[in-house]
C-alpha cells in the first residue's frame, strides 16, 4: 500500500453513488481489483471489501470480512471505522447485542473524530434491543457539545433519561 493506491481507493469510493442498485456487483469488482494489488489476506484489503459489501446492501457478507480484518491486525483509523461499521452491520443482520458489546468497549478507548459515530451507532443498536432511552441519552450527549447553547441542559437531560428521573 502506498499513497497512489490509497488515492485510487479514495477515487473509487467517490464513484459509489454513480452505481445504481443493479450495478452493485460492478462497484464491488472495482474494489476487488484494487484489493488484488495487496497481499492475500491483508487487513486493509479485507476492510475495503467489507466496506464495499456493506455499502451495497450486503451486511451479511461484510460482517465476516470486518471480523477477519480485525483478527489480522487492522489498526489505526481504519480499525475504529471497522468497529462502527461492523456494529452497524451486526445490527442489520439481527445481532445488535454484539454491536452493543463492540461499541461499548470502543467508548473506553482513546477518542477521535469518530466518537459521535460510535455513539450514534451504539444508539441504533440499543434501540434495536428495545433500549431506546439509553440510545437517546447517547445521542443527546454526542449532540450537546455541538449546540451553540444549552449544552449543560442537554447533557443533564441525557443523564436523566438513563437515571429514570425527571430533569
Amino acid at each position: 500500500m502506498d499513497a497512489d493506491w490509497e488515492k485510487r481507493v479514495a477515487e473509487a469510493w467517490e464513484t459509489l453513488d454513480s452505481y445504481e442498485e443493479d450495478r452493485a456487483e460492478e462497484f464491488r469488482e472495482v474494489i476487488d481489483g484494487l484489493v488484488a494489488e495487496l497481499p492475500h489476506g491483508h487487513p486493509v484489503g479485507l476492510f475495503e471489501r467489507a466496506c464495499a459489501f456493506d455499502s451495497t446492501g450486503r451486511s451479511d457478507r461484510a460482517v465476516p470480512l470486518y471480523q477477519e480484518a480485525l483478527v489480522r491486525g487492522l489498526d489505526g483509523y481504519r480499525r475504529r471505522r471497522t468497529a462502527v461499521q461492523l456494529a452497524s452491520s451486526l445490527r442489520n443482520v439481527g445481532r445488535a447485542e454484539e454491536g452493543v458489546a463492540l461499541l461499548t468497549a470502543e467508548l473506553e478507548k482513546p477518542g477521535d473524530e469518530l466518537d459521535d459515530a460510535v455513539r450514534a451507532c451504539l444508539a441504533l443498536c440499543l434501540a434495536s434491543l428495545g433500549r431506546e432511552r439509553e440510545g437517546l441519552a447517547l445521542v443527546l450527549e454526542a449532540l450537546a457539545p455541538h449546540l451553540p447553547r444549552y449544552q449543560r441542559s442537554m447533557t443533564d437531560y441525557a443523564r436523566a433519561l438513563v437515571a429514570d428521573t425527571p430533569a
